[in-house]
């Protein structure tokens, strides 16, 4: 099954767009916000209200990136840079999330268009290996910039736990990495390529 289904094909490359610009118009309003930490304008000008205002708009994305700075006792006019990568690793991941999901819808439908089974079955396998690995995901970045425990959160956490501990216990963390979610991840998408060669593809 080579084959592109209509959501990857027609609605994906939409989503895609949208998605990056407005990760551009983000990106955009965070390079100025670093200018602005460092050039001091005069607060009663232009330049300054402009300056203000885009700080207002940001702070909510910034804040947090400035608290684990300051927890290391790094410039926090810095946070932005920060925020920046944050930001693209998660749009990144995002699309990808995205994409994977017109992926399965389609093959889910494919499967049973066809009357195939084993296709249906491949992409129910393949898809409760994406929810895990989009679990893990988010296990990794809540252990950066999550500060409480939340219930979905704590979901997650018991979902993953199975998994992750034995890792976890074979490579420990390398000081705020956790490198064992990477091995995890890769190991995860090598059985997702498994499921898709043993079920889907001729």
């Amino acid at each position: 099954m080579n084959r592109i289904g209509f959501l990857e094909a027609s609605v994906y490359p939409i989503v895609w767009l949208i998605l990056w610009s407005a990760f551009l118009a983000f990106l955009f309003l965070l390079i100025l916000r670093l200018i602005f930490n460092y050039a001091d304008p005069n607060p009663f000008g232009f330049v300054g209200r402009t300056g203000f205002k885009i700080r207002k708009i940001t702070e909510r994305f910034v804040y947090p990136a400035a608290r684990f700075l300051a927890n290391f006792r790094v410039d926090t006019r810095l946070a932005p840079l920060v925020t920046m990568f944050i930001a693209l690793v998660l749009t990144y991941f995002g699309s990808q999330i995205i994409g994977n999901t017109f992926f399965i819808i389609d093959g889910l439908s494919a499967g049973i268009a066809t009357g195939n089974p084993k296709i249906f079955i491949g992409f129910v396998l393949y898809g409760l290996l994406s929810v895990l690995i989009l679990f893990i995901f988010i296990r990794f970045i809540a252990s950066w910039f999550v500060f409480t425990r939340n219930t979905f959160l704590g979901f997650v956490m018991r979902v993953t736990n199975p998994i992750m501990l034995p890792f976890q216990k074979l490579i420990p963390p390398l000081g705020m990495f956790d490198l064992s979610a990477m091995v995890v991840l890769i190991l995860i998408g090598l059985l997702q390529s498994l499921v898709l060669n043993i079920f889907v593809r001729p």
